[in-house]
């Protein structure tokens, strides 16, 4: 028994040591396997064609990088219907991830028993992985669209003043935007790059069915009549051939809604209101004849509740058409009715004065009568030409001319600013208004009218006037430029309802007085020969309109000085007085 024994604990040991050597012997195999293959592309293995197993990972990518370099940028045809396309990579936004591909194929340090029965038993054909920019590849999409298809028309809706014309929609012919891309990325980098697709029926997104009915429920209505918006206590008509223009049919969603042009909607409002501060009623001429300019009550308030009042009312039946606006309203000083209660009717006076050509005066005495042109006078109102003008600088639009200083002319700026004061006088005189300050020139200067003339000067001597009739009165004032041949000229219209018919005359000169002869050494001596001074009297008869009566005269005296005779020379005496300018 013991012998036995033996024997079997023999024969156990030997099925050990057999077990053993198999397992070291599968061990050293499985080892040298993953030692050969671990880090390799299985074999067999194609990418795109290229047969990369086997191969290390560098190996396999410069394999790659070689035997598609021809096929990377290669462009790509497209076939649509007949008519084809190319489409370059770069622009498709598709690029060749060589690192991903090699890995995808199957490269990678790796023991794992399925990574080496894979090297072993033999790998697939691989599909290239690709970097793609969805941006660009989505944009070629639609320029192949562009191109090779016909966009989806939605049916639309014009608004004219009254009626509202609609333009039927039409089906598009477009490509599915997911089968393109599919097609596009199996096409790279294949060995004949090129995909046929085809065009699918696409829907507009509004119909004729549902352009039909916003038109019956909404478009209809908006133009059926006007639409008033209330600022406050100013109520603003819009018209529907204002406001058709600005008006349009959109998609909401599933739906179709009544919008505006917000920017045609405020300049109407803006017709009828100021933004901000409010704007007086006024006069102005149009077409030569004097017209009454609305007040506007100004108005601060949001875009959306202008657009939210006007797009509300417009669906609303007649006699609610009325909607008031959230809105900051100011009222004018001056209201239209006030305004149209002056009864500016007609041209009650002009005058007209003239001028030697220097360019100084076209500049001063334009840029004043432009200034004063328009001005309205309510009654009971004063002109104050200083007032309007302003002071003659250079930031106001005046230049340097010649000015009776001291009794002597010399240079400063606004010279010949007087020639408008003395013609506005003069239309004054004639149109029968108060005379409330005033001053002649220190001497006489022939081409004024004798003892009805004015000057001014800024700070000094000013020109005004009392509206004292029970109308207003616009004021027109305007020259006609001098020219080196020419002389120049300037003109004041006023215009009103006709009070008085008014005739001037005057008294002979007394009173003479002889100049003197004055010698200045200064740089801006100007050297003329004087003129003796005198008295007048100038008289204004005042008739009412059509009749032969006097009712009243105003008497008007002037004193000239004598404008002393100016030698640049040798020691000065001194003297003179007055101001103002030429």
């Amino acid at each position: 028994m013991a012998k036995d024994s033996g024997r079997e604990t023999l024969g156990g040991k030997a099925v050990l040591v057999a077990l053993a050597t198999v397992l070291l012997l599968a061990g050293g195999l499985y080892a040298a396997a993953g030692a050969f293959a671990s880090d390799r592309v299985p074999r067999g293995t194609t990418v795109a064609g290229v047969e990369v197993g086997g191969k290390s990972p560098e190996q396999a990518r410069r394999t790659l990088e070689r035997e598609l370099a021809d096929r990377v940028d290669a462009p790509i045809t497209v076939t649509v219907e007949g008519e084809s396309v190319e489409v370059s990579p770069q622009e498709a936004g598709l690029a060749l991830d060589l690192d991903g591909t090699v890995e995808a194929a199957g490269a990678g340090d790796s023991w794992a028993p399925d990574r080496l029965w894979d090297y072993w038993t033999g790998g697939d054909e691989v599909e290239p992985v690709l970097d793609v920019d969805e941006s660009a590849l989505e944009a070629t999409i639609e320029r192949l669209d562009s191109e090779l298809g016909t966009e989806p028309v939605d049916a639309t809706a014009t608004f004219t003043a009254s009626t509202v014309r609609t333009t039927p929609a039409t089906t598009g012919r477009l490509l599915d935007e997911e089968a393109a891309r599919e097609a596009l990325l199996s096409a790279y980098l294949a060995e004949e790059p090129a995909v046929g697709l085809e065009l699918v029926d696409v829907e507009p997104t509004i119909t004729d069915a549902e352009m039909e009915e916003a038109v019956s429920e909404l478009a209809n209505p908006a133009l059926s009549g006007p639409v008033t918006l209330v600022f406050g206590d100013s109520p603003v008509t819009l018209r529907p051939r204002d406001y058709a223009p600005a008006l349009s049919l959109e998609a909401d969603g599933d739906e179709l809604e009544l919008a505006t042009d917000l920017d045609v909607v405020k300049r109407l409002v803006g017709d009828a209101t100021a933004t901000g501060a409010p704007v007086d009623a006024t006069w102005r001429l149009v077409d030569g004849k004097p017209r009454v300019v609305p007040a506007k009550p100004g108005v601060s308030y949001e875009d959306g509740a202008v657009t939210d009042t006007f797009l509300e009312l417009l669906t609303r039946p007649e006699g609610e058409r009325t909607g008031e606006v959230e809105a900051e309203v100011e009222e004018p000083d001056v209201t239209t009715a006030e305004a149209r209660s002056w009864k500016i009717r007609e041209r009650v006076s002009t005058f007209t004065t003239e001028y030697p050509h220097a360019d100084y005066r076209n500049t001063n005495i334009g840029r004043a009568a432009e200034l004063v042109n328009g001005t309205v006078l309510a009654p009971g109102e004063t002109f104050s030409m200083n007032d309007i003008v302003g002071e003659r600088t250079r930031e106001n639009g005046f230049t340097e001319g010649f000015v009776i200083a001291d009794g002597i002319l010399r240079e400063d700026l606004g010279g010949g600013v007087s020639q408008l004061a003395t013609t506005l006088f003069n239309a004054m005189f004639f149109a029968g208004l108060e005379d409330v300050e005033h001053k002649p020139h220190s001497f006489y200067i022939d081409r004024y009218p004798v003892g009805r003339e004015a000057t001014v000067a800024w700070g000094v001597l000013d020109l005004r006037f009392k509206n004292d009739t029970d109308h207003g009165v616009l004021v027109q004032s305007f020259i006609n430029p001098s020219t080196p041949g020419t002389t120049g000229s300037v003109t004041v219209n006023m215009y009103s309802t006709k009070t008085w018919d008014i005739t001037a005359r005057a008294s002979e000169r007394y009173n003479y007085t002889s100049p003197d002869v004055r010698y200045l050494q200064t740089p801006d001596c100007y050297a003329y020969t004087g003129s003796s001074g005198f008295t007048i009297d100038v008289f204004r008869d005042f008739r009412r309109p059509g009749e032969s009566e006097v009712v009243r005269t105003e008497k008007f005296n002037t004193v000239y000085t004598p404008s002393d005779s100016v030698r640049c020379g040798p020691p000065p005496g001194q003297g003179g007085n007055g101001g103002g300018d030429t």
